[in-house]
């Protein structure tokens, strides 16, 4: 007997802000591979379809933050992951930047918000296994951008 698999609608219960994570991590993802200018990937990904539903503020904080502080988002990483990063897929790569940037420059969004953010985009866009990967490395990120957060989290 065949079983079809019911998938649930990934559209339903996207917020504004997530949507606007989806972009950014495009976005992301584009210039990564292209090396294209930012303007010109904000300008495309704003005439994308359902942009309009998306967190127009938090996609361009995302988007130009994480690119203009690429540099030292990679370097604080960087002991946290267990090769160079430019090996890392270009979805992990760029996933693991929106949390790092969100997670330094957002503490108004819970740390485990953002990681649990930058896994679904992940399991979304991504590898098989990617997420668990994003997951562990934004932990352990956390645990040093967060700390007193983090610390009070485990205390409960």
């Amino acid at each position: 007997m065949n079983q079809k698999t019911v998938h649930a609608n990934p559209n339903k219960n996207r917020t504004p802000r997530h949507r606007a994570r989806e972009f950014a991590l495009q976005g992301l993802y584009q210039w990564l591979l292209a090396g294209e200018d930012a303007g010109a990937i904000d300008a495309h990904i704003r005439e994308a379809h359902g942009f309009d539903k998306a967190d127009a503020e938090h996609f361009n904080a995302l988007l130009h933050g994480t690119i203009k502080h690429a540099a030292a988002l990679r370097e604080n990483l960087a002991p946290l992951i267990d090769r160079p990063i430019d090996q890392l897929s270009p979805v992990e790569h760029a996933a693991l930047l929106i949390g790092a940037y969100e997670l330094e420059n957002h503490i108004e969004i819970p740390y485990k918000v953002v990681i649990n953010e930058a896994v679904e985009l992940t399991k979304s866009f991504g590898g098989i296994d990617g997420h668990k990967y994003v997951n562990g490395v934004l932990d352990k990120f956390a645990a040093k951008a967060r700390n007193v957060e983090v610390d009070d989290a485990k205390k409960r």
